[in-house]
């Protein structure tokens, strides 16, 4: 039979758990939590009211075209999740947090976890919500779909996990700059400007790696079908993982090394 843990020890579920309170308990979650949910529904809802079969926008994507929105409310869920580590460096209160968690990188894959759990519960069905209500106004065009139609479903979900995980590179930006000014600008000017500079490079191979990078992936990944150029569904899911894994292990190595 095994002792439970004394009341003061510390345990991996304590520190999710203190994670999840700290997340949930500043305004700042509430409000981007928020603004991301209004940008994805009243952007899908205005692109569906306004929608019309001759206007020439035929080609585009159903899922793509339903879920533009997604764009502006993943950069709003990006600065949640720089937020979530950077913030606290700001307050001063990663020292509390290293002081109760002195082994430092359960903090690190804590925040990670609670982090991408919500966005994920909070993307996916917003993201479904937002498809069903813009299909209301197309039922009678030609961007009319059901979540039955080949790649629907794996599109809205693949927009969610798209979404989830530039927002946990946001988060391993956050911890290794430890700045919330310098995290967001790293965000906006790396992630999301430098590959849209290099794609106009005249070479084949910069088409080819900016293909992987974390927006362009994204991007394939909400896709019900497949976008000239892209990569498929797999290969950019794959890519982003690895680009999440990469942002949060900077961090990691940092975190052993230098001083809070």
């Amino acid at each position: 039979m095994t002792t439970p843990a004394p009341a003061h020890a510390l345990t991996t579920t304590r520190v999710l758990r203190s994670e999840w309170h700290k997340l949930w308990t500043v305004r700042s979650t509430w409000i981007t939590v928020l603004t991301a949910t209004v940008l994805l529904l009243g952007v899908g809802i205005l692109m569906g009211a306004t929608y019309t079969s001759d206007g020439g926008d035929s080609d585009v994507d159903t899922v793509v075209l339903t879920l533009y929105g997604s764009q502006l409310g993943g950069i709003a869920l990006a600065v949640l999740g720089i937020l979530v580590t950077a913030g606290e460096y700001t307050t001063g209160m990663i020292r509390a947090t290293l002081t109760a968690v002195p082994r430092r990188l359960p903090v690190l894959w804590a925040k990670a976890a609670v982090y991408t759990t919500v966005v994920f519960a909070v993307s996916f069905p917003t993201a479904l919500l937002t498809f069903l209500t813009a299909q209301f106004f197309l039922s009678d065009t030609d961007q009319a779909a059901s979540l039955t139609d080949d790649g629907v479903l794996a599109a809205i979900a693949g927009n969610a996990a798209g979404v989830t995980l530039l927002g946990l590179i946001a988060l391993g930006l956050g911890a290794g700059l430890r700045s919330v000014p310098g995290a967001i600008g790293a965000f906006v000017g790396g992630v999301l400007i430098v590959p849209e500079i290099l794609g106009m490079l005249p070479y084949e191979a910069m088409d080819t790696a900016v293909r992987y990078f974390p927006t362009q992936a994204a991007g394939a990944l909400g896709s019900a079908t497949p976008l000239p150029g892209a990569a498929s569904p797999g290969a950019a899911l794959l890519a982003l993982l690895l680009w999440a894994a990469a942002a949060l292990a900077v961090p990691a190595l940092l975190l052993k090394r230098r001083d809070v």
